[in-house]
């Protein structure tokens, strides 16, 4: 007798990828498909893709999707979950995209408070238009537009999303992980469960962020490529939650029934 122990999800395409060799949007993709099944969501999930290598996602995804100009997808997002609160809605975005021209977007999307699930895929690159740098590239990292490498003198520092929206005043859960090697990939898929689950419970908005891997514009084999987001992004994009719905408010700020 044959038992099958592992096979696609249901809320995943069988369709043939146009990923590089290496990159971990699959693996996100994967574990997004999965957490859907598992918690039945997948009759009422909305996707948001943005502009970046996620611009296709709606090809993988089995379950309905709506495309958003660059950067804008966390505002499509709160038009769609406000006029229909009863659906399940996340974005899925890449760096360039949610870090630079959607950098209003989603800062103001987390300090409202919007009850979406945002999935962050960082790679330190722009990846489907060159490999430009990118608000997230790491110092001293080359990509087509800085070929000396990024100079933070010049440029500034990268910009650590989870550290600067776990700042704002409002309850959220902002959680940092990775799928660049195994031993990732089940915290990642937690962390994805939690967000869901709070936007069931209509808690708060939710960023998960996936430290990933750009083989082709980094210029790396895969296994370089997976090595190197462990020695060189992570100890600069350090992994871990940030902050939960449950964390107590700051201080001289009171919540929405204290001002009642």
């Amino acid at each position: 007798m044959v038992q099958t122990i592992f096979s696609r999800p249901e809320s995943l395409r069988d369709v043939p990828t146009h990923y590089c060799p290496g990159c971990t949007h699959g693996v996100t993709h994967r574990l997004v498909a999965e957490v859907l099944d598992e918690l039945n969501l997948r009759e009422k999930a909305v996707g948001v893709a943005p502009v970046g290598c996620s611009v296709l996602a709606y090809n993988y995804f089995n379950c309905d999707f709506a495309e958003a100009a660059h950067g804008r997808a966390p505002a499509m997002a709160t038009g769609i979950k406000r006029t229909r609160p009863d659906l399940t809605v996340f974005t899925y975005q890449g760096d360039g995209d949610l870090a630079s021209i959607g950098m209003a977007e989603i800062v103001h999307a987390a300090n409202r408070g919007e009850k979406i699930t945002v999935i962050f895929v960082n790679n330190a690159i722009y990846g489907m238009t060159g490999g430009q740098m990118a608000p997230t590239t790491l110092p001293n990292q080359r990509a087509t537009t800085c070929p000396f490498g990024r100079d933070v003198s010049h440029i500034g520092y990268p910009i650590r999303m989870c550290e600067i929206l776990s700042e704002l005043a409002t309850p959220s859960y902002i959680v940092r992980v990775n799928v660049n090697q195994p031993a990732g990939v089940p915290k990642a898929k937690i962390a994805l469960r939690n967000a869901f689950r709070y936007q069931e419970e209509e808690r708060c908005f939710s960023l998960i962020e996936f430290v990933s891997t750009c083989p082709t514009n980094w210029g790396m084999s895969p296994k370089k490529a997976a090595d190197w987001a462990s020695s060189d992004m992570i100890p600069y994009y350090k992994l871990g939650e940030f902050k939960t719905p449950d964390d107590p408010l700051p201080d001289g700020v009171r919540s929405s029934e204290g001002d009642k």
